[in-house]
């Protein structure tokens, strides 16, 4: 593939993206899809297959998207849990940020996706399990290097971490301050630092 085709393909699938995360898949019509990407249908077809086929690609790079920024943030952090607890406190500036919809995408797909799109919901239940599975990651890490009581369960902890996530980005889709969604996600910062062994935070 071209260059010039992959950046076409990438500022396609970046316009489906806005449009899919701030209407949903069922109330964006393929109207909407032609005048969001300037393609016509044909050219849809030919590059994505159909709506639901171009609906799965724009949550694949979607995820892909918030899996990068986890990975920037953690590594300009000297710890797993350091990085995990700025990472949440970026994350409760959400509301100053201009975005299609201040609630995950993959949530919001999950909760509007029926039988008839099992295809696109199994896609969503893999892509969240893939954010979960790296955040489990992390609180390994932190017990590998002994910056976490090592009886504690990494598991259950990545799992609460998503499930707070999910709740801080759809509790910001409500009409609050900004300030409101901050001191919320301070909060889980704390929560994350909290488990921090003394001799790893005096280190």
């Amino acid at each position: 593939m071209s260059r010039t085709a992959l950046y076409n393909r990438h500022d396609a699938l970046e316009r489906a993206l806005q449009l899919f995360w701030q209407k949903g898949f069922h109330a964006t019509s393929l109207k909407d899809i032609e005048q969001a990407l300037d393609m016509r249908p044909g050219s849809i077809y030919a590059a994505f297959g159909n709506k639901e086929g171009l609906f799965q690609e724009a949550l694949e790079y979607y995820a892909r998207l918030g899996l990068t920024e986890l990975e920037r943030v953690l590594s300009h952090h000297e710890t797993p849990l350091l990085g995990l607890a700025a990472y949440i406190r970026q994350l409760g500036g959400i509301r100053d940020k201009a975005l299609p919809s201040r609630a995950c995408m993959l949530v919001k797909s999950l909760l509007e996706l029926g039988a008839r799109e099992q295809t696109a919901l199994t896609k969503v239940e893999m892509l969240l399990a893939g954010m979960e599975t790296r955040f489990i990651e992390c609180f390994k890490e932190a017990q590998n290097v002994g910056e976490m009581d090592s009886e504690l369960d990494p598991v259950r902890l990545g799992r609460r971490l998503q499930a707070e996530v999910m709740g801080l980005r759809a509790f910001a889709q409500r009409d609050i301050e900004s300030s409101t969604v901050h001191a919320l996600a301070e909060d889980m910062a704390l929560s994350i630092e909290a488990l921090r062994l003394d001799d790893s935070v005096n280190a």
